[in-house]
């Protein structure tokens, strides 16, 4: 009841949950791109046992909060920076994303090798090996959104709240996004591209180079709205060749 009244209560709730809303992006993306790969039948199913798991997960997480905040102590000293567990979830996740995304544009761009071309939406992985991939980047985020929402405000009421909204949030817009990244191919390259950055970002937040957020969301927001001028143009386009045939 005294957070329910406690107007600084309700503004960390809400500034938590776009937060948590706004880091949820980059794994929604790695979702969507992820699952589109399974038999159309699967998709759905993976999409909502993923972000179903990454609920669990960071509710549990959320349970060990007190461990979780020890995650940033360092362990060691390397290149004059302290590295914590932290640190090395960063750059293990980040170098898992790279790895992902450059395999996954050059499986795309490739005329000759075709097993796991994105823009043909080839089945290439198996159900489990998506829910696998799935949780792993979910481990990832979820320890970096926990630490951050730690970071925030000390009530855990809140915290589950804003965890809650946003996965509810990732659970309503993951088929949307995937169906949009689908039947648009060059959608598919700019979201590999979105990944390879969100990769390379984490790499560098674990080696202790602190890049602002704004900067990344900025320049994704930008890329997006070129691409969707693009996707304009381009109907513009097809629509007038259309009516010269026409006439």
């Amino acid at each position: 009841m005294g957070l329910i009244q406690d107007p600084t209560a309700w503004v960390a709730l809400v500034t938590l949950v776009v937060m948590e809303v706004v880091l949820g992006i980059d794994n929604l993306i790695f979702i969507s791109i992820l699952t589109n790969k399974l038999p159309q039948e699967n998709r759905e199913k993976a999409r909502k046992i993923g972000i179903g798991l990454a609920l669990v997960m960071r509710l549990a997480l959320l349970g060990t909060v007190a461990w979780i905040v020890q995650l940033t102590n360092p362990l060691f000293e390397a290149f004059g920076h302290p590295f914590s567990w932290k640190d090395l979830i960063l750059i293990a996740g980040g170098l898992f994303l790279v790895w992902k995304a450059t395999r996954e544009i050059h499986h795309s761009v490739d005329p000759v090798d075709h097993k796991e071309d994105m823009v043909g939406g080839a089945a290439t992985i198996t159900f489990g090996s998506a829910i696998t991939q799935i949780l792993l980047l979910d481990l990832v985020f979820s320890v970096d959104s926990i630490i951050t929402a730690v970071g925030m405000t000390p009530h855990l009421p809140i915290m589950i709240i804003a965890v809650i909204a946003a996965v509810t949030v990732m659970l309503i817009a993951a088929t949307p996004l995937a169906n949009f990244i689908e039947k648009n191919p060059t959608i598919v390259m700019l979201a590999l591209g979105f990944l390879l950055m969100i990769g390379t970002t984490l790499i560098a937040e674990g080696m202790g180079f602190h890049v602002p957020k704004g900067y990344i969301y900025a320049a994704m927001a930008f890329s997006a709205l070129v691409e969707v001028l693009n996707m304009f143009a381009r109907n513009a386009r097809r629509r007038k060749k259309a009516e010269t045939t026409l006439h």
